[in-house]
């Protein structure tokens, strides 16, 4: 079996690296091996400034996050943000978690803002959490969150006559440990409505769940991530690409550090 410490990226399949802001130097992910760098939006103050984005699209091509709800995102009212973003620098486009907008912020229309900044947008990306038909109308490449049901609704798409290109965003654990998974993304399972209806309330959501919990868990974190040893993660990887994905995009949930050596 191939050492997990000798696996790249490309070996199991993931083309771009999702990263986390406040959680994460994004100035680290240059020495990364991937050609496609993914910024999430964690709130205007975590955005990296200028002078990173412009590091790091030498070393890759970038997309940076940006809700189109929020101040200094928003293409019918301020949008100063994007005068900081480099030119080199692509965007995703999304409606915007209500976790970083303000309640003024998401009551905003969604449909008018997405259809204008895709039309002010260079090859975007566009986020289709929760608003899939109208993402789907704006065009771009339509950029999912990996679930149980990604594999089936991607061939629907591409059967319909969507012949545009599709991203899939899931964390990644390349480890054999379950209790280590668990402890990186059963939080993130658990959010998922499905698994958090079949969760026993008050139940662990990381390696020191147990019996009912454990096995919703474990399940989950199958449906929702890409986990497991290298043979396990690439079997999932191309079965998407099979159904008819274009680019997969893993966000390290463990952090850059198994990532660098």
């Amino acid at each position: 079996m191939t050492a997990l410490s000798t696996v790249t990226l490309a070996d199991v399949g993931i083309d771009a690296v999702a990263l986390k802001p406040a959680e994460v130097d994004p100035r680290a992910a240059a020495d990364l091996a991937v050609e496609t760098l993914a910024i999430d939006y964690e709130g205007r103050a975590n955005v990296p400034d200028r002078e990173i984005l412009s590091t790091l699209s030498e070393r890759a091509t970038v997309r940076l996050t940006t809700p189109v709800r929020a101040n200094g995102y928003d293409p019918l009212g301020d949008d100063s943000a994007l005068d900081t973003v480099p030119d080199a620098v692509e965007r995703v486009l999304v409606a915007g978690h209500s976790a970083y907008l303000t309640d003024a912020e998401t009551e905003r229309a969604v449909a008018p803002r997405l259809r204008a900044a895709a039309a002010d947008a260079a090859d975007p990306w566009v986020g289709t959490a929760g608003i899939e038909r109208l993402a789907l109308a704006v065009g771009g490449t339509q950029y999912e969150l990996l679930s149980r049901s990604t594999e089936r609704d991607i061939r629907a798409l591409r059967a319909a006559g969507f012949d545009g290109d599709v991203a899939v965003y899931a964390p990644f654990v390349l480890a054999e440990d379950t209790d280590a998974i668990l402890d990186a993304v059963g939080a993130y399972a658990a959010r998922r409505r499905s698994v958090g209806r079949a969760l026993p309330d008050g139940a662990p959501t990381d390696s020191a769940a147990s019996g009912r919990a454990r096995e919703v868990l474990e399940a989950g974190v199958r449906d929702y991530a890409l986990v497991g040893a290298p043979d396990v993660i690439v079997d999932r990887t191309d079965r998407l690409r099979e159904a008819g994905v274009d680019t997969v995009v893993g966000y390290p949930a463990r952090g850059l550090g198994p990532l660098l050596g």
